[in-house]
């Protein structure tokens, strides 16, 4: 075994070790923090797959709710496909790997992180990413790193590095970054509202802290590290890459010329066809790889050249923009946001307590999310002939980004005592689409009246480089994310960001390109918002006649049982009784959800009759529940029964059963109740006992 140990962030030092566990693998990592430890194992495969633009990296991160001493919830009692949490992890780590492995890499790579051990203190995303690339710089497989994963607090304007869940909590922004020697690789987080200003100090003090961390890995490879193996690049097959630059260049600049999407996409795939048909089977793969980096220097030597992007922009133009408020009746929200050839069309239901989803953390154990957006991406939105199927990690990543910008906005429960969903389909994509959706998402919920303060709207940022040279692109196209360096996707309100996503592809990303891509990501934030103000200025003051009514009000907390009852009957008859939906609450909140205002109502009086204390000198309407010869028992509150004696009547009947049923109402004040709760009654002056008050 060999340990390598640093203190780092807090006073538990980041312990990694190696040499112990899965040593059938190419490389595996553990690493400490705490009592949290994550074992990252890493495997190649045995053999070379075809050539392709992309490497066949695999990323898996898993956690067993053994790791926090916990057996999982539901019917089957074992953990199934991936949770929406280790997908989001998993994507995290994959996008800060991805770009460091060498170009044209084709031998499959399968990450797989498993959390063993889980604390109250230290998250084990971080340390994932750290152990995957420890065990890749110390396996045999190629690898340009190593990097580090960092998460980077702000609280009361003070910065902190891997802080515990119990200061997360208190934290102003959460941002996880994942940095190599000089450079940030990947970002993912969020805020409430924070400067831009922030996000850039932020960020580099990620890097400047991260250091030591990079320092411990390249001396475990030094030390440690197996010998990589050789591959070569399909672009160093210098006779094959002349080949395609001679047969296709002036076909691929006509082809880039074409603004239109799918005429674009179209000429280049049959220029690629006529290439491929003429190849032998072995060079298929190295030819569309060549392909593609072709068409990316094109694209780039076109645009420093000209000033003029593939679909007609400049570099820092918006594409047309579209909205379309309430398109539908029924949906309780609803939006249509169209940006150029990128078009989303968001909902928004709102529910009472029992649609809330429950999730199950390491950290927060069973939770209820009152806030859910789901984005969807169905293939016909790029204009596929595909079936559309379950989600994929892409769409849980998307919706995650996307309901990270807007849930700062979301107003507390017990302002707006609704669980709210946001559905976006994505009805056509030509790139920032999840940016797209934080702008439709935002007119939805205006338009379903949920009273957010401000709009949230997203754009994405591009990077193109050439040598020394670079441009900066304000809302991407999906082939300038392809084929460019950089997707930087920024949301947020006019007084700052709520949602970041970062991703790039080269090395070296320098201070002030960063700054630039911020500032102009401002700008056109900006420029965007006052097109959604115009559409929609205010949430509407009114919600859906489809929507429920909801009210939660609040009880003694120690009688809320009451409202419960014995197994749940008490409510059980509530809820048949008045036609609504009641959840009894912490802290003595109860919810109430009605089709009707008149419903709610009714359930309101019940409820708050059911927990009233009877008080003397007040008047009730009440139910006689027995009658004998020396007065009348009277429920004047349920559960609650009085006595009205004869002797208390102002004209008492000669045969009470006679003048009076079982079930039938009288109004009485109370006169007394005795140390044993009992009240005493007498009727109300004037009242006709004749006969039963209706």
């Amino acid at each position: 075994m060999v340990r390598r140990e640093i203190v780092f962030g807090s006073s538990e030092p980041i312990v990694v070790e190696t040499g112990v566990y899965a040593k059938l693998s190419d490389a595996s990592v553990l690493v400490r923090q705490g009592d949290t430890a994550v074992l990252v194992i890493v495997c190649l495969g045995e053999y070379s797959t075809e050539i392709t633009d992309f490497v066949p990296l695999s990323v898996d991160y898993r956690e067993q709710s053994s790791a926090w001493g916990k057996i999982p919830g539901g019917f089957i009692k074992r953990e199934g496909k991936p949770s929406d949490r280790e997908v989001l992890v998993s994507r995290v780590i994959d996008r800060s790997i991805r770009p460091l492995f060498p170009d044209g890499f084709n031998r499959e790579v399968v990450v797989t992180a498993l959390t063993l051990s889980a604390d109250d203190k230290f998250d084990p995303d971080v340390l994932a990413i750290l152990g995957a690339s420890a065990a890749l710089s110390i396996s045999s497989i190629p690898f340009e790193g190593p990097i580090a994963g960092v998460r980077v607090v702000g609280i009361e304007g003070e910065l902190l590095i891997n802080p515990t869940y119990e200061e997360r909590q208190r934290a102003d922004f959460d941002i996880i970054v994942a940095v190599s020697k000089d450079s940030i690789v990947m970002v993912e987080g969020g805020g409430k509202e924070i400067s831009e200003e922030t996000v850039l100090k932020a960020l580099y003090y990620a890097l400047e802290r991260a250091q030591p961390l990079l320092s411990l890995q390249e001396e475990m490879a030094k030390s440690l590290g197996k010998e990589k193996i050789q591959y070569k690049s399909p672009s160093e097959e210098g006779e094959l890459e002349l080949h395609v630059r001679n047969r296709a260049e002036r076909a691929v600049l006509d082809a880039l010329s074409i603004v239109e999407k799918i005429e674009r996409r179209t000429t280049l795939n049959q220029i690629l066809e006529g290439l491929l048909a003429e190849a032998n089977e072995g060079q298929k793969g190295s030819i569309s790889f060549i392909f593609k980096k072709l068409v990316q220097r094109l694209m780039k030597e076109r645009l420093f050249e000209t000033g003029i992007r593939i679909d007609g922009r400049n570099p820092e133009e918006i594409r047309s923009i579209g909205i379309e408020v309430h398109p539908f009746a029924r949906p309780h929200g609803s939006a249509i946001f169209t940006r150029g050839q990128t078009q989303v069309f968001a909902t928004v239901t709102l529910g009472s307590s029992e649609s809330a989803q429950m999730v199950e953390t390491i950290f927060e154990g069973e939770t209820f999310k009152r806030f859910m957006l789901h984005y969807n991406f169905p293939p016909f939105c790029t204009g596929e002939a595909k079936p559309w199927g379950p989600p994929r990690r892409r769409e849980i990543g998307h919706g995650a980004l996307a309901e990270r910008a807007l849930e700062p906005l979301i107003p507390p429960e017990d302002r707006f005592p609704y669980i709210v969903r946001v559905v976006a389909n994505v009805l056509e994509s030509n790139g920032s689409s999840s940016m797209a959706t934080v702008c439709a998402g935002s007119l939805a919920l205006f338009d379903a009246g949920v009273p957010l303060k401000k709009h949230v709207a997203g754009i994405a940022m591009g990077l193109a480089t050439l040598g020394d040279k670079y441009l900066i692109l304000t809302d991407i196209l999906g082939d300038e994310d392809q084929l460019g360096d950089m997707d930087f996707k920024i949301a947020g309100t006019r007084d700052g960001i709520t949602s970041v996503q970062m991703d790039i592809k080269i090395k070296g990303l320098k201070r002030e390109i960063l700054s630039e891509a911020l500032s102009r990501a401002k700008s056109a934030r900006l420029s965007i918002l006052e097109k959604m103000y115009a559409a929609i200025p205010e949430p509407r003051a009114e919600l859906s006649p489809f929507a429920p009514k909801i009210e939660i009000i609040t009880v003694p907390e120690e009688k809320a049982p009451l409202i419960i009852g014995p197994g749940g009957k008490t409510v059980k008859e509530l809820k048949e009784k008045t036609g609504t939906s009641i959840w009894v609450l912490e802290g003595g909140r109860v919810s109430i959800s009605a089709s009707s205002k008149e419903a709610l109502e009714f359930a309101k009086r019940e409820i708050l009759a059911l927990v009233a204390e009877v008080e003397v000198g007040n008047t009730y309407e009440g139910r006689i529940t027995r009658i004998e010869p020396y007065g009348l028992f009277v429920e004047i509150l349920p559960g609650k029964v009085g006595l009205l004696h004869v002797s208390k009547m102002e004209t008492a009947p000669k045969d009470l059963r006679s003048a009076y049923k079982i079930g039938e109402k009288i109004k009485v004040k109370v006169i007394e109740v005795d140390e044993q709760g009992r009240a005493k009654l007498t009727t109300i002056m004037g009242e006709d006992l004749g006969g039963p008050l209706l």
